[in-house]
């Protein structure tokens, strides 16, 4: 059985709509903020419709067996500093666990943007009712999101 559940997380960031889309779309500055958890990252980014991202890591946690994470994507629009949409799917020891469709939406608002995360997402794999599983989700894209504030801060 699929679950697919919908999520936004809406944020306001101190600097221009400009400096917002240029932290995704800049390969440097989005080392600063988006990173898989482990050890023995690496990545691949190429910021184009039709381009897309990949990042593979090894993630051990207390009392587990190391775990290999792949993140692969690919842009379908990038509408200047107004939006990106693009897809993505989540990878754990080989195994397709989610694929998600997210756009990011940046409209600037008195000091800064305003930026929509929204996220609509199929779980493929999942553990007992997929609860925890969207919860981590949604934490996780949180902590990306807090991640991108910071790298913005000078």
């Amino acid at each position: 059985m699929v679950q697919h559940d919908t999520f936004t997380i809406s944020r306001h960031l101190d600097v221009p709509p400009g400096e917002v889309f240029a932290a995704f779309a800049d390969t440097g500055t989005r080392r600063r903020w988006f990173r898989l958890p482990g050890s023995g990252a690496s990545y691949e980014h190429d910021f184009r419709v039709g381009g897309g991202e990949t990042a593979r890591s090894t993630f051990t946690g207390l009392d587990t067996a190391p775990e290999r994470l792949e993140y692969r994507s690919r842009y379908i629009d990038i509408a200047d500093t107004r939006r990106i949409v693009f897809g993505y799917e989540a990878v754990v020891d080989g195994e397709l666990r989610w694929t998600s469709l997210v756009t990011v939406r940046f409209e600037g608002e008195a000091g800064g943007t305003r930026l929509d995360w929204t996220e609509q997402v199929a779980f493929l794999r999942y553990t007992g009712d997929g609860s925890t599983d969207l919860a981590h989700l949604r934490g996780g894209s949180v902590l990306r999101l807090n991640g991108l504030d910071a790298a913005l801060r000078p």
